[in-house]
């Protein structure tokens, strides 16, 4: 599988990245086959949270993907704490909670070393000088390789982006959620990445989208206009279906680095590799794809 730089970092990740989120306690057996499929399939970028299933993700992957740490970029996130009864969780950017987490992140993930960690969120009202530094230190202890941070906000991507040495922004992208395009030429002019996450939209970019409630809605599409635009789009892909076509939409936009997706079986992860084996979107299909998914705009978080 082709590999792209993160950023200006030594950094080389799959084209298609794991989101590990899609692992979870009930799946069994099958979470190590999904893992051990992504490693046979070339697949060399794996993202966790320190949220994600109150740390049993990360253990997870830690002890599934130990053998192999040397051959792999690990990737996790922080931020974020859950409350006493874990119904929910708070928001906490500070530097202390950055390192503190970080180090409970290290434990779960077996491993001595992030090759990226990122902040898991962010508000332009954070205390971000404080965080920075808590990056940056990371980074100056040996820590963390390098670092990036996870958000959609404009305002606040801008500020790190300017302000720290993010070398990535992972943000919610796929033809039904345009809006980070707005950014794309900005980040390419500082030499950050996108880590584009949700690339298939929760499977309303699969054909899974024919077996969902059209009364549903992702973001504000409908789940019948999806389908109808899906049923559309259908006729002008050659060898592809549509995932392979969203996936490769998003990763024909130079300044993403990595789609990552998740997947909760070995059958939905060799999906989305055949991607790599379909021939690539001509200019005609994007143009088509741009008409059928427009693009929209974030309206907040902007001043």
């Amino acid at each position: 599988m082709n590999k792209r730089r993160l950023g200006s970092s030594d950094l080389y990740v799959s084209e298609l990245g794991f989101g590990c989120m899609s692992l979870a306690p009930e799946l069994g057996s099958e979470n190590e086959k999904i893992l051990k499929t992504a490693l046979e399939q070339g697949i060399n970028y794996f993202d966790t949270a320190d949220l994600y299933g109150f740390g049993w993700n990360e253990e997870f992957v830690g002890k599934t993907l130990k053998s192999v740490r040397q051959d792999i970029i690990l990737a996790t996130k922080g931020g974020n704490e859950w409350n006493q009864s874990k119904d929910g969780w708070n928001w906490n950017p500070s530097k202390k909670h950055i390192k503190s987490a970080f180090k409970d992140s290290l434990k779960r993930l077996q491993t001595d070393y992030i090759d990226l960690y990122q902040l898991h969120g962010g508000t332009i009202d954070d205390p971000m000088d404080e965080t920075i530094e808590a990056f940056e230190e990371l980074v100056s202890e040996g820590h963390v390789r390098y670092y990036g941070i996870s958000s959609i906000r404009p305002n606040t991507i801008k500020y790190y982006a300017e302000h720290s040495n993010i070398q990535s922004v992972m943000m919610q992208y796929s033809l039904l959620d345009r809006r980070p395009e707005e950014l794309f030429s900005y980040l390419k002019e500082q030499n950050i990445s996108v880590i584009a996450r949700g690339p298939v939209a929760k499977g309303w970019l699969s054909e899974k989208v024919f077996d969902k409630n059209p009364e549903d809605h992702y973001l504000n599409h409908t789940g019948s206009d999806i389908q109808q635009k899906v049923e559309k789009a259908k006729h002008i892909l050659h060898d592809k279906n549509i995932t392979h076509a969203a996936l490769q939409y998003v990763l024909s936009q130079p300044v993403v680095a990595t789609a990552t997706a998740g997947a909760s079986s070995v059958e939905q992860l060799l999906e989305n590799i055949k991607t790599f084996d379909r021939s690539a979107l001509t200019k005609e299909e994007i143009a088509t794809l741009n008409t059928l998914f427009p693009a929209e705009i974030y309206e907040t978080h902007r001043a």
